[in-house]
């Protein structure tokens, strides 16, 4: 097969550019733990801001979850570790789907995550860089339109998962797991200085296997993440990163009728193992390898740059089926046998210059920047007519793959597909006493192309759109810890192709208004925010009332507003409570087919989230944590017409248990074991699309793990 090389001489001539002469800022990343800050590096920042100030002082929303509560919560994905968001639903395509972190913010879907500031890059298909979480230290959330500093994002907002770093003092930990599911697993952590040089390392690996959950699939994973800081001058930081990750293979990806989940089925319940595929054409198998550079100058005490580069290259190899019709004696089910071949390479980099200027009482951080992404995919899709099977009595050998006729589906498709993408910005964060201010405003140049034979047709299409996107916000701390703010910011979503009449589609638009406050005790054991936001998104794509089946025009508009509450507490050196509550109403405001008033799939009205940790210092169970949670998601819509029902509400508890080897024996010091089971009442529970198209919850899982550290 062809391969596509998207680094030609024009790229290359804009990052040596870029690197000669536009300096960027290197900011410290802020870790946020009651509002203690911990500094990682010079070649971070802050997610929300792109600068150094803290999230306790930004005037927008954003969530913080860092390696003491991954830790706590013994969390093993991005989707684990953001369950007790406010603001974000996890649950949109169950247990058994395991190959992609899916969730929605303030009721919109995230396919665009960041890793260390820069986009995934994802192609709309299939082939999406997933991290595990092994090589994160920390997750930030940035609730609303993120645009202005990221370009490219829905309106509900983003998030950045930052990478373990370098450091220079010494440290290797070595952690074995089994658990539910025949898991198996083996993890490592080693960084440190090389010797008395001016380098430092990181390096994070993983190797796990386990059954999923769905009858007959297996996941497998390898990953390595080495990361070198070289300290050139004092001025000067250069490092060098990659991320390799293989996934032979990757759970299941199909669906399940409402009917036999929570819908009356004259057959019964189907049992939450349950899978509708075939174990002869089930394949996820993923490669993604992302070498990475940064460059970080301090020029004076005011002046900074970074520049930060990540390559892409990936591929995905996916067969699968999907289901078409339930019959009327509610067992059997119609399929179809699909397969994706996927390709990518891609290359994004971001290059900041900041600078700190007073004008008479006002200290204002400027910020410039320059960011750009590039990605080539080719596409290969197949599509045939696959036997039917039982649900309620399945038999997963059915299809014979040799006997598949792609032919006579007259679906078959082999595309290609590209994105580029230009963004200037302009941040400047005035600070005038207790009061924070930021104003930003960023312009975009978006093109993208499909090239080929899609769905049996020939396709030759080509776009560009240019956005201009506003960011402002207000912030006041008063000295008993309190600090109202309210802000509006705004964000784009290229839009490809056309109506029937040849009009190009414009981008996809998101205004949000947000006020709230935030508080962090003097003594910093508690802190919390209370936020309240309006969303309105327009020129969503609705089908075109005078054109056939599949032509489309821009007639819809969305809006989201709601309430979401954030608490932490120390309660004493012993208890640490924390907890959040998040209320959200959804509607389809402006639409010409029928959705008009409606409410989109996979938004709960409400959610939940408590957990409690207790630290045992003393007594003869000194060295056990215990942790114990609790999660509430409500009802959603089955279907988007709002018609058939509602997916039922869950209530889920999550247990941790921990305990410190060396209070038994001081020759164990830096040994300890951990017991995490999720869903720890095996609850029921599901999230649909619509009435064909359902996934049952994660089941009760156990995890036990030693990890030694040294």
């Amino acid at each position: 097969m062809k391969s596509h090389h998207p680094f030609q001489r024009s790229l290359l001539a804009l990052s040596i550019a870029s690197l000669l002469c536009t300096p960027a800022l290197a900011n410290e990343l802020h870790e946020h733990e009651l509002d203690d800050v911990v500094i990682y590096g010079n070649t971070e920042r802050n997610t929300a801001t792109k600068t150094q100030l803290a999230p306790q002082e930004t005037p927008q929303s954003i969530s913080v979850i860092d390696q003491n509560t991954l830790s706590m919560r013994n969390a093993d994905s991005v989707a684990a570790a953001l369950r007790y968001t406010p603001g974000v639903n996890t649950e949109l395509r169950g247990g058994a789907v395991t190959r992609l972190d899916l969730f929605n913010v303030r009721g919109f879907i995230n396919y665009q995550n960041a890793y260390d500031g820069l986009q995934l890059l994802y192609n709309d298909w299939n082939l999406q860089p997933q991290i595990d979480l092994l090589a994160v230290e920390q997750v930030e959330v940035f609730k609303g339109p993120t645009s202005t500093l990221y370009g490219n994002m829905p309106p509900g907002g983003m998030v950045n998962l930052i990478s373990k770093k370098p450091g220079k003092d010494p440290y290797n930990s070595v952690q074995l797991a089994i658990g539910s599911q025949d898991l198996r697993e083996l993890s490592i952590e080693s960084r440190g200085q090389l010797g008395d040089s001016n380098l430092s390392y990181s390096i994070v690996g993983l190797a796990r296997s386990k059954d999923g959950q769905a009858q007959t699939s297996e996941e497998e994973r390898i990953m390595l993440a080495p990361s070198l800081d070289w300290q050139v001058t004092d001025a000067t930081l250069v490092n060098f990163n990659l991320y390799y990750q293989k996934d032979p293979d990757m759970g299941i990806y199909t669906t399940l009728p409402a009917s036999g989940l929570f819908l009356r089925n004259s057959n019964g319940k189907l049992d939450p193992d349950t899978y509708s595929g075939d174990a002869n054409w089930n394949t996820f198998d993923r490669e993604v390898l992302m070498p990475g550079y940064k460059i970080s100058h301090q020029f004076n005490d005011n002046w900074s740059f970074l520049h930060n580069t990540r390559f892409l290259d990936a591929d995905v190899l996916q067969k699968n089926t999907y289901s078409t019709v339930l019959a009327a004696d509610e067992r059997t089910l119609s399929r179809r046998a699909y397969l994706t071949d996927e390709r990518s390479k891609g290359v994004t980099m971001d290059n900041q210059l900041s600078g700190l200027v007073r004008t008479g009482v006002v200290e204002h951080n400027l910020l410039l920047g320059l960011d750009y992404l590039d990605l080539d995919s080719r596409i290969r899709y197949e599509d045939a007519l696959a036997p039917d099977i039982d649900l309620f009595n399945p038999n997963h050998h059915l299809i014979d793959p040799g006997s598949l006729d792609f032919a006579a589906s007259g679906y078959s498709s082999k595309f290609d597909l590209s994105k580029r993408q230009t963004g200037f910005y302009f941040q400047d964060q005035m600070r005038l006493g207790r009061l924070v201010v930021i104003a930003g405003v960023r312009r975009d140049h978006f093109k993208g192309s499909e090239k080929g034979v899609k769905y049996g047709f020939a396709t030759n299409d080509s776009f560009k759109q240019n956005k201009t996107t506003y960011r402002a916000g207000m912030l006041y701390g008063f000295d008993n810890g309190l600090a109202p703010f309210v802000s509006y910011a705004e964000s784009f979503e290229p839009m490809n192709g056309s109506d029937r009449n040849g009009r190009k589609f414009e981008p996809s638009n998101g205004q949000q208004w947000e006020a709230g406050i935030k508080y962090a005790a003097p003594d910093r054991r508690t802190s919390g925010s209370l936020a309240v936001y309006r969303i309105t998104k327009d020129n969503v794509q609705t089908r075109d009332p005078n054109g056939g089946p599949y032509d489309l025009i821009q007639a819809g508009e969305v809006r989201s507003q709601g309430v979401e509450l954030e608490l932490a507490s120390q309660v004493t050196d012993s208890l640490h409570l924390s907890g959040s509550w998040t209320v959200q109403d959804v509607e389809v405001t402006k639409d010409n087919s029928g959705l008009k008033g409606t409410t989109p799939v996979w938004i709960p009205e409400q959610q939940v989230a408590l957990w409690a940790n207790y630290e045992l210092y003393n007594g003869p169970l000194a060295g056990t944590s215990l942790g114990l949670g609790w999660r509430y998601i409500g009802e959603a819509e089955l279907n988007e017409r709002n018609t058939g029902g509602k997916v039922p509400s869950a209530r889920l508890v999550d247990l941790s248990v921990g305990y410190d080897l060396s209070e038994l024996d001081t020759s164990l010091a830096g040994a300890s074991i951990r017991l995490s089971v999720n869903n720890l009442l095996d609850e029921r529970y599901y999230s649909c699309y619509d009435e064909n198209n359902c996934w049952f919850g994660a089941e009760r899982t156990i995890q036990a793990s030693l990890k030694y550290e040294f």
